[in-house]
């Protein structure tokens, strides 16, 4: 009979609806911890791409001023 009388109307128990919000709270979080992470991975992905093409773009325009400067000598 105790246990009848602790529940509301609806059947929840009392102080249910606060663990909800609070689960609800720690869902947020954790979803936004998780899209905060997957942006900063592709931002990190993407300046090492771009580090690369430079560094690459850099290696063959030295390349090519070593050949005119060889050209040149001649």
């Amino acid at each position: 009979m105790l246990c009848f009388l602790t529940q509301n109307p609806g059947g929840e128990k009392p102080g249910s609806e606060p663990e909800e919000v609070k689960l609800q709270t720690a869902s947020r979080q954790i979803v936004q911890t998780a899209i905060l992470q997957a942006v900063q991975q592709v931002s990190r992905e993407n300046r090492r791409a771009d580090a690369r093409a430079s560094d690459s773009r850099g290696h063959r325009q030295l390349g090519v001023r070593e050949l005119t400067k060889k050209y040149d000598k001649k």
